[in-house]
Order: structure tokens, then sequence, then C-alpha cells
């Protein structure tokens, strides 16, 4: 006897299937009503209702299950995921070692909370992120619940270890919702428009960005570097904090050799290196940390989203002496290290290895680039294509120019739901398409969901 999802017809089962996800779900595209169907919008009804309007969603459907590569909707239309819940479900969504370690510990306890009663996964996962993430040194980790408190917290324990309070980040960067990583965070609308005052001692500096400025790593850093120096002054810098790419901003892959020189010059002025890998971190970009990428070894690593399979966890991973700075007791919080959320996260990183995750993103990575340089050189309103892994973007421009166009980018996110596709806009001018496909997904379903992007292109 087939087991079902409610709402998908017997006919729909057809076809690839995945074990993850609960049912077996196909993996393919396939629409049975308009989207969205009259479950969503019912659902959307409610929502209205009982939803801050303050909280968006970019896809018109709600999600009734979600495996390999595809979300299937409540009406049981099944769309190609390349969105991953902005880069969470990296291992696949409901993975089963994951899924199992899960429910597993939640069998034996749900929350002790570490600051009362510790427990072994919280000691054997800091055991595992020193080992896996850059640099031949001893470190140690704190665990938080999201990837705005590591940040927050990561600054923290830079002006402890220093006993100084400014903090440099970069044009473009996209650091959390909190009221510092707020500061942090370049762009206005929608997540800093009315809720100021921000805090104080956050400067800013210009970040490489080869499509738009044509410097090469070396000059584009010692242009950030004379602007550090100038404005801020190393001895009042606590860190620096930077993505290896940027997420939100819009994947901005630095030039080779920005990162280096920054790492550099910051080890040379005492200043905290931190890597914000929130996006890139755990396999997303073809290495377990981006940073491994340039040969930097960060002071401090800021980890979460596709660290724990979909449960709520973040991490700050780095040099010994520096997180133990702070006084004993000021790193902390009710939730942080969760034994669910740590429980899950040993499974993804067991699930990297034993699925040989790092070699499916460099796989995709080939993918990705020959779908998207081949459309670039079809539609000149692709400007850019850039990216690493399976963390892959377009910049959509006006003819012949660099000039962003945010209204494309929109456009073809909107129509690519109506078609069966999930994908997700970015970048400081709202005009980059983002790619973030979850690890587990086929060949054969990326090109399916590309045949999909092509055709939204080609309609104009």
């Amino acid at each position: 006897m087939t087991m079902l999802t409610p709402g998908i017809s017997p006919q729909e089962t057809a076809g690839p299937t995945t074990t993850q996800g609960g049912p077996s779900l196909p993996q393919e595209i396939r629409l049975v009503t308009e989207v969205p169907g009259p479950r969503s919008k019912e659902l959307a009804a409610r929502r209205s209702s009982a939803v801050s309007a303050a909280v968006g969603s970019s896809m018109p459907f709600f999600a009734h299950a979600a495996g390999g590569g595809v979300v299937v909707d409540v009406d049981g239309n099944s769309f190609a995921d390349l969105g991953s819940g902005i880069a969470v479900t990296t291992v696949g969504n409901s993975a089963p070692a994951v899924v199992e370690a899960v429910t597993e510990q939640a069998a034996r306890f749900t929350h002790t909370c570490f600051m009362i009663t510790p427990y072994d996964s919280y000691v054997e996962l800091a055991e595992r992120l020193a080992e896996l993430t850059p640099g031949d040194f001893a470190k140690k980790s704190a665990f938080f619940t999201s990837g705005a408190e590591a940040v927050e917290n990561a600054v923290k324990i830079a002006r402890a270890h220093t006993g100084r309070q400014a903090v440099v980040v970069f044009d473009h960067a996209y650091h959390g919702r909190t009221n510092l990583t707020m500061a942090m965070t370049a762009k206005n609308m929608p997540y800093k428009n009315g809720f100021g005052p921000f805090a104080p001692e956050v400067y800013r500096a210009p970040l490489s960005y080869p499509f738009r400025d044509g410097l090469d790593g070396p000059t584009a850093a010692a242009r950030a570097i004379a602007v550090m120096e100038k404005q801020v002054g190393a001895a009042n810098l606590a860190a620096i904090v930077v993505e290896p790419v940027q997420g939100e901003g819009g994947f901005i892959v630095p030039a080779p050799g920005f990162l280096p020189a920054i790492a550099a010059w910051a080890r040379e002025n005492g200043v905290v290196f931190v890597a914000d890998e929130v996006q890139t971190g755990v396999a997303r970009t073809g290495a377990w940390f981006a940073s491994a990428l340039e040969g930097v070894e960060p002071d401090l690593v800021t980890i979460a989203k596709g660290v724990a399979g979909g449960l709520p966890l973040s991490a700050v991973t780095g040099r010994a002496e520096i997180v133990d700075a702070p006084v004993t007791g000021g790193l902390g919080g009710t939730y942080g290290g969760n034994p669910l959320a740590t429980a899950a996260a040993l499974a993804v990183l067991r699930t990297v290895e034993d699925e040989g995750l790092l070699e499916r993103a460099r796989r995709i990575e080939e993918l990705l680039f020959r779908r998207l340089r081949a459309l670039a050189e079809r539609d000149p309103r692709v400007g850019d294509v850039r990216g690493r892994g399976a963390m892959v973007a377009v910049e959509l421009v006006k003819p012949g120019t660099t000039e962003p166009d945010a209204a494309l980018a929109k456009k073809v996110a909107t129509e690519a739901a109506q078609r069966g596709v999930i994908v997700l806009t970015c970048g400081t001018d709202g005009n980059v398409l983002r790619f973030l496909p979850p690890l587990s997904i086929g060949d054969a379903l990326l090109e399916q969901a590309f045949d999909v992007l092509d055709g939204v292109f080609a309609a104009g």
C-alpha cells in the first residue's frame, strides 16, 4: 500500500522519489492547480487576520511537505527548491539522519539549559567545529540560536579580548536584525527602516565588488584599509566582520587576495578578524567554510543556517584565548545550544561526510554556472554570474550598463513561482537572483528548474 501525502493523488507520486520529507516525494516540478491554489488562498486569508503584516513571505503558497529538492504545497503542487529556506536545508529537508537524531533526543529530553545542566552533544559539537573550521590552533565554541546572535556575541567576545570598542563592516553587508546587527547591516529597507537609533561604534569600509569597481583584490583591500586607518584607527578597532561571500548583499565574491590582505592587516594590528559564515558555512560553497577557499584562518567564525538542518542553532567558534576572554557567565542564553539542535547539527555534519556533499556542492556549481553563463550569452540583462558551490547568483541590469534592474529580478522570481520554481532575490539594489539549492537535489530536477527559468527570461 502506497503512503500518500494529503492533497497528492496516486498518479502524482510517479517518477523519481526521495525518502526525505516523510512520504516519498516525486523529484520533479508538477503543478496540479493554479498558484496559489485554493487551500493556500484559504490559509492566506487566515494569515492576514492573525499574523503581523510586518512578517513577509516570498512565495504565495503554503508548504505541506519537502525533501530532496522539492517543496510540495498544501494543494499538491511540487516546486523545485532553489532557496533551501535561505541556505538552511543544505543537507535536504527532513534529512533521515537529522530526523532520527532529533527524534531520539526528544525522547530522552528536550531541554535542561546547558548553563544549568550540561549535556554531551553540546561538547561534542564544539569539538567537531574546532576540527572543521579553518586554522590549526586551539579553538573553543559558544552556542546561540540565530545568526544575528552569533554575530553580536562575536563582537562582544572581540571587545572583551581587545578592550576596544569599534567594529568595521563592509558595504552591502547583512549581519542580522538585532539592534547591533542592524547597525552592522548595510541595507535600509526593509531591515532598518524606522527602527533606529542604532548601536554606535560601527563603521563601514568599501568591499571588493569586481563587477562594479574593477579592482583587483590587493588594490581593493588597500582602499578599505585606508578608510579604516583614517576613519577609525587600528588602536580603537576591536573587530573586522566580513562575509567571505556576501549573502543578502548580493552574493558578492571579493576579488582574489582581498580577504587575505584584510586578515593580515587585522593580525598585524591586534584586531579580531571575524568571518561571518552564517550563510556560507557548512558545505554550502564546496568547502566546510568559505574562508578556507581564500586560505584565510579567521580568529572567530560565526555559524548558523545550514548547521542544524532547520533547527535554531548558531555558534561562535574560534581561537580559544579569544573565545575565553569574557567573564564566566558573560555568554549564554536559555535556548543556546538546545539539545535537539545540537543533536541535529551532529547529524548534519555526519551527513555531509557520509554523502560526499562537499563534492556535490562543487558539482552543483558546475551545473549552475553552465546554465547561467549560457543565459548571459543570450540575454544582455544578465550582467554578472558569480558565486561558489551551491551559492550562485546573477546580477540583472539594464542592457549594456551596470544599472540595477530590480523590477526584472522581482518579475522573474514571481513568474518562476507561478511555473513551479522557488528562487529568491537579494542585493542592496534588489536586482540579484540567488540560487541556493539543497545539496540533496538531483541534476535532473536542477536542469528542469533552469529550463523553466530560461522560459521566464525568454518571455520577457
